[in-house]
């Protein structure tokens, strides 16, 4: 078995962790900020800081295709999230029959395992550290890779880590899940290999968001999908644990008219114009005013450059390989496969070989979640081109077959079982669009169901209300 050296220790990289020590890796996580979550999970929010990481305390969705990895390959992890509060839900169950068609064999796959994302990872922190094979070291920031012998001639092979300590830590393979900023491409070039092929831009969006609790316990119902367009405006509503949810408004980055939303009350006033989504500010607010989060970007690495690794002995997985907008919430889900993928690749493939391992991971990441990336990649595209469109008072309507579909989708939805689960097994990262439509009939009938979209009355706020609503 190999000794892994995971650099990271976020919610997927603590996945990616015990998913490898169970087939009897050794694996040390490295993490570069000190603290440690407290031994409550639940008092995590209140006194846990990451500022690492600036998504820490916004919005998260751990949808079927984390739960679904969770609950097959870490049940630990699973009991021990459940046993903390986080929350399963299965949103075929709270659908009316008529919309459903009722409870059908399979349904199971749509459970979510969801909670604020400081719970979900303080859960996962106890129990890896917990996990024979898994050593997660705190306050080990890494400077740099170390190179060993080249396993085939003009290839760079890494051999473990260099901390900024100045301490070494040997590996046969490093895993680099620093996340989207991953400084893995500026130590690739220290040791003289060649970066990875890189596109990157602005994700163009912007969010503004608040968490909220209940006295009861119980978080509000869902009227609408969680994920909702209002023209210039998007709103995320999120059930998460103990009782609590969020609540989140997306915006473009270059809507300067929208930017008070910083502000509370101004938020507030926008949040409670959205028919279905009003309801969700009936608690208390959990954290101090509105947090924001800007200057994300869309990035995608790509390690293998003319059928040539660019290195051996490090590989990038999740968000340190490829990144989009966060705001459909597959971004653990897309996590948790990749780190699947590498399990498996691991197994297959092995280590005696590390440019055959290399060029059989980049080959396996293609199939299993490039896809991922580049679908969610070309609906954010779509919708800054609504929300630039309706900024300039224009309507946005391209020829795209992708974009028609995903509209065509999504007006579907509730007309038809079929047609409902097909929404589902895509935005809950289940199965991937291709998969879904080579279904007999089933694209013909979504494009014949949902051929209304267009002509769909406007439900919300005009743009200039929402501009009364924050001036």
């Amino acid at each position: 078995m190999a000794n892994i050296v995971v650099v990271g220790a976020g919610v997927v990289a603590l996945g990616t962790a015990m998913l490898l020590a169970g087939d009897g890796h050794h694996v040390t996580v490295l993490e570069r900020d000190p603290e440690g979550p407290p031994s409550d999970p639940v008092s995590a929010w209140e006194g846990w800081q990451r500022p690492g990481l600036n998504q820490f305390r916004m919005a998260h969705a751990f949808l079927g295709g984390f739960r679904s990895v969770v609950d097959a390959e870490l049940p630990t992890a699973a009991r021990a999230l459940q046993d903390a509060g986080a929350l399963r839900v299965n949103f075929v169950r709270a659908m009316p029959p008529t919309m459903s068609g009722g409870w059908q064999d399979g349904d199971e796959r749509f459970e979510w395992l969801t909670g604020r994302r400081v719970l979900v990872e303080a859960v996962l922190a106890a129990v890896a550290s917990a996990t024979p094979g898994v050593e997660v070291r705190r306050g080990v920031a890494v400077a740099g890779l170390c190179p060993g012998p080249p396993a085939r001639a003009g290839i760079p092979h890494v051999t473990g880590v260099r901390t900024k300590d100045g301490e070494v830590i040997g590996a046969d393979l490093v895993v680099d899940m620093t996340g989207r900023r991953s400084p893995l491409p500026g130590w690739l070039a220290e040791i003289g290999a060649r970066r990875p092929d890189e596109v990157i831009e602005d994700t163009g969006f912007v969010y503004y968001g608040r968490h909220f609790t209940s006295a009861n316990g119980a978080a509000p119902p869902m009227m609408g999908p969680g994920l909702m367009h209002w023209g210039t405006v998007s709103s995320l509503t999120l059930p998460a644990d103990n009782g609590t949810w969020a609540v989140a408004l997306v915006t473009g980055s270059a809507d300067k008219a929208l930017r008070p939303l910083r502000e509370a009350d101004r938020w507030e006033a926008v949040t409670r114009a959205l028919p279905l989504v009003a309801h969700w500010l009936d608690g208390t607010p959990i954290d101090n005013g509105v947090q924001v989060m800007a200057g994300l970007e869309d990035r995608h690495r790509d390690f293998v450059v003319d059928g040539k690794p660019v290195a051996t002995g490090v590989v990038a997985v999740a968000d340190s390989w490829a990144c989009s907008n966060p705001s459909a919430g597959r971004g653990a889900s897309i996590g948790m496969l990749h780190a699947r993928t590498l399990r498996d690749q691991l197994r297959t493939v092995g280590l005696d070989d590390p440019t055959a391992f290399a060029q059989a991971f980049w080959a396996a990441t293609a199939e299993t979640v490039e896809p991922w990336y580049h679908g969610t990649l070309t609906s954010d595209r779509h919708r800054l081109g609504e929300i630039e469109a309706g900024l300039r008072g224009e309507v946005y309507d391209p020829p795209d077959p992708q974009y028609q579909l995903e509209k065509a989708q999504r007006f579907a939805f509730g007309q038809d079982p079929e047609c409902t689960r097909a929404e589902f097994d895509v935005r809950f990262v289940l199965h991937t669009p291709e998969e879904v439509y080579a279904r007999p009939g089933l694209r013909e009938k979504t494009l014949e169901l949902g051929s209304g979209w267009r002509d769909a009355p406007p439900f919300g706020p005009t743009r200039a209300e929402l501009l009364a609503l924050v001036s």
